[in-house]
């Protein structure tokens, strides 16, 4: 049998060996594991034999490319801007028809609700409380995880993904925790509770509980729009020409961030209270293949997109009626919504906020998608949640209530660094069976988010730029 393979299991072999010795040379763990695969290379030197001149195979000159050090990391940031830009520019217009077509269906709702002569206020929980945040939260979710998760899924059946892990996992080690965390991470671009459920996958206790404590350091799909929206009203509308591909460089720029913040905390644990050594990863590359198309739309759509889409709207439809009654039961004349904006005011300012938009981050823990439209309802105190034709609209009542450049940097920064929703916690206790770890995975990004905003907010107010 060993007579009979190929030129190409021979160059495979060589080449994964030469990998292994690359990457692992300092701990002795390490050194057992190159150890291993350099008695593998001998042995496959007495056993394999090849025809002519070894040749070096296809995927070992890919891997040459997309794993060496000088192209490694820049080929990785391409990608990611490459995806977010296809995401970005490809869900606005479906994005728009769903919306379009569900905010339709909520007027014929409320003909039928008046045809029944249903009361006002059970009109108002149910079609502009349950049912607008609900269409909110679909038109909102839908079109971008219908288009980032099969790119994902691509990713990950080409083999690419894996060459991910081994080029981030010297860094992970660095920050003691195991390079299997930046799949993960990956895992988290579209949805947090995805990502911690991926936890599985590490071995270790102790380094599963830092990936699932840092996890929510990557922006998830429904924080996305909120990122968007800044981004193309403040930063990206001032070039309209190329305000795609802006858009997509600063969105890059604040998952950059996101990263860098998750191996700060990664190696803050593992030095206090998850103290340890990084385990080895050993982890043999796969080779290139074309993915196949009918499962990659299978499992990015029925088992992402759906699945995800479903635990937001479960958690959604209820937070849809508590808020509507927030906005509309007065303590004299100011909705209960405003009486609570106007408390948190004097916390929001101190870290570039307002009380509004704190608020609105607090009520849309269920759901990071409606942000925003808490946030627009809150400001034109309209009673329930609202949507406008045009980002210059929505510019308009943003900066008419006091945003400036500083703001919108603070809530893009918050909103990237604050707690994780409802699911992510709810998925964070299933996976840790421990309420202690709960609390922490929900107190560390909220201690970061509101120290990052308040040290930005007051050294650009001491040095006199806002």
């Amino acid at each position: 049998m060993c007579a009979m393979s190929s030129s190409r299991n021979l160059s495979e072999a060589y080449g994964q060996a030469e990998y292994v010795r690359k990457a692992y040379r300092n701990s002795f763990s390490d050194q057992i594991v190159a150890d291993i695969y350099g008695n593998a290379e001998q042995i496959t030197k007495h056993v394999l034999s090849s025809k002519g001149r070894h040749r070096i195979g296809f995927d070992q000159i890919i891997d040459n490319l997309v794993t060496s050090k000088w192209f490694g990391y820049p080929l990785m940031i391409l990608l990611l801007v490459g995806v977010f830009w296809i995401t970005i520019e490809g869900a606005n217009i479906p994005s728009g028809l769903l919306a379009s077509v569900l905010f339709a269906f909520q007027d014929q709702l409320t003909l039928g609700f008046q045809w029944l002569g249903a009361p006002d206020w059970v009109h108002g929980v149910l079609v502009l409380g349950v049912y607008r945040t609900l269409a909110w939260v679909v038109s909102v979710m839908l079109p971008p995880m219908a288009i980032f998760f099969p790119l994902f899924t691509l990713l990950e059946d080409s083999g690419y993904l894996p060459r991910i892990a081994f080029n981030l996992d010297h860094i992970f080690k660095k920050a003691k925790a195991c390079g299997k965390q930046s799949l993960t991470m990956c895992m988290g671009f579209g949805c947090n509770a995805a990502g911690v459920t991926s936890c599985r996958i590490i071995d270790s206790p102790r380094e599963r509980l830092i990936a699932i404590l840092t996890n929510n350091f990557v922006p998830c799909n429904g924080r996305f729009p909120t990122l968007i929206a800044i981004t193309s009203i403040f930063i990206g509308g001032a070039i309209a020409s190329y305000s795609g591909i802006i858009n997509a460089l600063v969105i890059s720029g604040m998952i950059l961030l996101g990263i860098a913040v998750t191996l700060t905390v990664s190696w803050l644990l593992s030095i206090t209270i998850l103290k340890g050594e990084p385990s080895s990863l050993v982890l043999e590359l796969p080779s290139y293949r074309r993915p196949k198309i009918g499962a990659v739309i299978y499992r990015s759509v029925i088992d992402r997109t759906l699945f995800v889409l479903r635990r937001a709207i479960i958690i959604a439809a209820p937070a849809g009626a508590v808020i509507w009654i927030l906005a509309n039961i007065y303590i004299g004349e100011l909705s209960i919504l405003s009486t609570v904006a106007h408390t948190l005011n004097p916390l929001g300012k101190l870290i570039g906020l307002d009380g509004f938009i704190l608020m609105a981050f607090i009520l849309g823990l269920p759901a990071n998608e409606i942000v925003m439209p808490i946030l627009i309802m809150s400001y034109l105190s309209t009673g329930s949640l609202q949507d406008f034709a045009s980002l210059e609209e929505l510019r308009n009542v943003l900066v008419s209530n006091g945003w400036t450049w500083l703001t919108a940097v603070n809530v893009m920064l918050f909103s990237l660094l604050h707690w994780p929703c409802a699911t992510t916690l709810l998925t964070t206790y299933k996976e840790t069976g421990s309420k202690k770890w709960t609390f922490l995975s929900f107190l560390i990004p909220t201690l970061i988010g509101f120290s990052a905003c308040f040290i930005l907010t007051q050294v650009v107010r001491m040095l006199g730029l806002a």
